[in-house]
């Protein structure tokens, strides 16, 4: 029987990090906003930190602490100052980027153990070699490598703690060294201050270059890649016959942020595509099996700024598919569904696997498609004598629907034939985030999410 892989989930406040002990994490990262890549939406004040490792020890799980930044001198010099009431908490790990800040922290605190970023680029045996013979405990290698390169890096690196992304966003640059958000509104994403430009809506725009070179705007063009992609997909020649190149993509164009009325930016695109638009999201759940016989010792999700809910789910979900891998059960595709019912941009599995089969890619659309579901609620009270519980609404739904109860004692389904307003008065319909209404429901129900079947 192989070893269960940790399961590790992101928290950015202390009620992230409950929600992903509950619903089945071994272990959590948070980071100080100073010093790690997520410098907003991110509540991990010192004494949060002290609450959170507290807490995680006493249930016996792990806190590791994201001080993945890359430094300029500024914060060079203020580093050992401000980590050192950190370090006296005594998280399970420091994560870490910088070769720098590695050594100022191997020289002060050689006791405390270093998990090497995402952000140091690993992609080969021998820097992961390199990382261990300094004294680093576990590198979690780039997210551009292959299940076979995976394989071969944990052949060659027996015994050093080897860490994988299996789920959320995936940046545009190279394991996350973007420039974007910089280069637009001076908020450098290595710095923890990323705005996301990459996801941004945008507008294209036709334009031409003018006789001293600058862009200028024409006429709009009509011309949806999308949809094109999608009917080429549809049709009997699809894949052995490539997408006919539109005559619209040797043109050049401007792109306008749908919160930046008039602000138009130039972009180009050649046969690979434009390279300011979103990557999908990363979903590797198919591959938890494959990765636990690889031997690996982490998977890990991303989402520090994404909600409670994403976080349970996402801990739910993966928490199954390694106990499934584990037990060697043969992988549940219902699981493809449940995490298309979370806010994605489309899922891909990354790198892991460079081909799909006609067959395979029918396998995971078939599944995705299916019990696809939304998030509508968080149960918030229970009246277990009247059989009723309070639901604060996220999103409408409404009597006749099939909801998912979502809860770390295991998930109900069933179909809402009743609802009331707060003071017993009939609805048929909660209209959507801020309304409060009860349902008829029994049960462990404490404190769980409620999902509609779409």
């Amino acid at each position: 029987m192989p070893k269960a892989p940790e399961l590790l989930l992101p928290a950015g406040s202390l009620e992230k990090m409950h929600a992903a002990y509950a619903f089945g994490a071994d272990a959590i990262y948070a980071g100080q906003p100073r010093y790690s890549l997520r410098a907003r939406n991110n509540e991990f004040s010192l004494q949060q930190l002290r609450t959170g490792i507290t807490e995680a020890h006493k249930l016996g799980k792990k806190f590791f602490v994201a001080s993945n930044l890359m430094p300029h001198n500024a914060k060079v010099k203020t580093y050992l100052r401000d980590m050192e009431p950190v370090i006296a908490l005594k998280p399970d790990a420091l994560i870490m980027a910088d070769p720098g800040l590695i050594m100022l922290v191997r020289e002060k605190w050689p006791d405390i153990p270093i998990h090497l970023s995402v952000q140091a680029n690993t992609v080969n045996y021998a820097a992961v070699k390199f990382w261990q013979s300094i004294g680093l405990t576990r590198v979690i290698l780039s997210r551009e490598l292959s299940l076979d390169e995976i394989s071969e890096i944990r052949d060659l690196c027996p015994d050093m703690e080897l860490e994988v992304f299996v789920h959320g966003a995936l940046c545009i640059a190279y394991s996350g060294r973007c420039l974007l958000s910089g280069y637009f509104n001076h908020r450098d994403p290595n710095q923890g201050t990323c705005t996301n430009s990459c996801r941004w809506d945008y507008k294209v725009k036709a334009a031409e270059e003018n006789a001293c070179g600058d862009i200028e705007p024409l006429q709009k063009i009509d011309f949806d890649f999308s949809q094109a992609l999608a009917s080429a997909e549809s049709s009997s020649s699809f894949p052995s016959q490539p997408v006919t190149r539109h005559p619209a993509a040797d043109q050049v164009y401007l792109i306008e942020e749908g919160k930046r009325p008039g602000q138009l930016m130039p972009i180009m695109e050649d046969e690979h595509g434009t390279y300011i638009m979103n990557s999908k999201d990363l979903r590797a759940v198919e591959h938890v099996a494959r990765l636990t016989e690889i031997g690996i010792d982490s998977l890990k999700i991303e989402g520090r700024t994404k909600s409670t809910y994403y976080v349970a789910r996402t801990a739910q979900v993966y928490r199954q598919a390694i106990d499934d891998a584990v037990q060697q059960r043969p992988f549940d595709p219902a699981l493809l569904g449940q995490l298309e019912g979370l806010a994605n941009r489309g899922y891909t599995d990354g790198f892991y696997q460079r081909h799909h089969s006609q067959e395979t890619q029918n396998y995971l659309r078939g599944h995705s498609e299916s019990r696809r579901s939304q998030y509508v609620g968080d149960i918030e009270h229970v009246d277990s004598a009247n059989g009723m519980v309070e639901i604060l609404v996220k999103n409408r739904f409404q009597v006749g629907d099939h909801l998912e109860i979502v809860h770390p004692a295991g998930n109900q389904v069933i179909q809402l034939e009743q609802m009331q307003d707060l003071a017993g008065n009939r609805m048929s319909v909660a209209p959507g985030s801020g309304y409060r209404v009860k349902i008829p429901l029994t049960g462990n129900v404490e404190k769980a999410f409620v999902a509609r079947f779409l």
